[in-house]
């Protein structure tokens, strides 16, 4: 087992003995969302100027046509054709407006390069209007850009590339010019959303609630809704009303799940997951082929094959061939069969147990990988297996 595969298979092991035996607590503000109180996205397209020819070729027609077109609005009349735009680049805008931004709120904006542009180091992006969805401006860009990588090349056309040189960031780069409307105080039932879907999870914030506030104010409508008839006397008002049953303490419930990534060699177990009466033999076959090469040399004194000697008899000519230094390859095959451990686990047993017990037979993250395949397909594991 390699150093990097010992490593994540002991972290596994330490965060199995470190879950806890009950559920740990969460707010209910990391469990739930309000319905219709999201963030929007934003997107806009925009020119990118004061690259160090590095922008988009001279071919990219849409560029030079949006670059035409800006000089016409500032009243400068160029053909598109006549423009060079080494040091310009076309790019798409994108940002995430957050509910209940005011006007004037400043926001960060991510740009991409859509044209053939090498860098976007050292540019500019001029003034660029983000549209939503339905077509209406609701915040405008502008600023230098972050990259966080660079770019260099040669004539010849070698050169070294850090990071990703054709996308970046722009720091506050944009600024809120229309709101989006959320009226909070007039709202006489609210909506949750859980991030979770689980009907236990519900049933138990609908319970904090009513046990917070009296009465059944809250009702789970399904696993991942809950409804909430706002008080008719909010007294500070809902801004509160929701802050004090955000802060409202819930154990959240999840169904048995193992998450396998075998890129990587990852295994996330959670702690819901059981075992029915199981038992596992596991054994290792490892099989290494080594190819080396030797040299063979003649014998003392022989004849190079450049100088041959010859004799002739009856029957024809017998050509006697010199020595001559050759390399021939080698291979050497070698298998070598661990010994099968079994593991026999009683029913009701954990996976913590599994694991510790796997362990202790000399068994890495990726055969784990493997056994829990085949415990679930023989019906052993209690549990959802993903594998991403």
């Amino acid at each position: 087992m390699c150093g990097r595969s010992k490593l994540i298979f002991w972290v596994l092991i330490l965060a199995l003995f470190l879950l806890p035996s009950a559920g740990m607590a969460a707010r209910v503000k990391d469990l739930v969302s309000i319905k219709g109180i999201r963030p929007n996205q934003l997107f806009g397209y925009g020119l990118i100027v004061g690259l160090n020819g590095t922008g988009d070729k001279d071919g990219t027609v849409f560029t030079l046509q949006a670059l035409a077109n800006m000089l016409e609005a500032m009243g400068i009349h160029v053909r598109p054709k006549e423009v060079k735009v080494n040091n310009v680049a076309a790019v798409m805008v994108s940002a995430t407006l957050q509910p209940f931004a005011r006007i004037g709120k400043k926001m960060d904006v991510t740009v991409s390069s859509i044209g053939d542009a090498k860098s976007l180091q050292g540019g500019t992006l001029l003034l660029t209007p983000l549209k939503g969805v339905d077509g209406r401006v609701y915040a405008l860009a502008q600023g230098p850009i972050s990259v966080g990588g660079f770019s260099a090349g040669g004539a010849a056309g070698g050169g070294v590339t850090k990071n990703h040189p054709t996308v970046g960031t722009i720091s506050g780069g944009a600024t809120v010019e229309k709101e989006i409307p959320l009226p909070m105080e007039d709202q006489k039932e609210l909506m949750f959303v859980l991030n979770s879907p689980d009907f236990m999870t519900a049933t138990r914030i609908a319970g904090a609630i009513n046990a917070r506030f009296g009465g059944t104010a809250a009702k789970a409508v399904d696993s991942g809704t809950l409804r909430f008839q706002v008080p008719s006397d909010l007294g500070e008002g809902m801004v509160q009303l929701l802050a004090e049953l955000g802060n409202l303490d819930v154990t959240p419930d999840s169904i048995a799940k193992v998450i396998v990534n075998e890129r990587t060699g990852t295994v996330v177990i959670g702690e819901n997951v059981r075992i029915s009466q199981v038992a596992v033999a596991h054994g290792n076959m490892t099989i290494q082929i080594k190819e080396t090469k030797e040299v063979s040399q003649p014998l003392p004194l022989a004849p190079s094959s450049k100088n041959a000697q010859t004799s002739r008899t009856e029957d024809g000519v017998i050509v006697t061939p010199g020595g001559a230094t050759v390399v021939t390859p080698q291979t050497d095959v070698g298998v070598e069969e661990e010994k099968s451990g079994l593991v026999v686990l009683p029913e009701g047993r954990t996976v913590g147990e599994l694991v510790r017990a796997l362990n202790a037979i000399g068994v890495g993250p990726r055969d784990l990988i493997t056994i829990l395949q085949a415990m679930k397909t023989a019906g052993a594991l209690q549990a959802e297996l993903e594998i991403i």
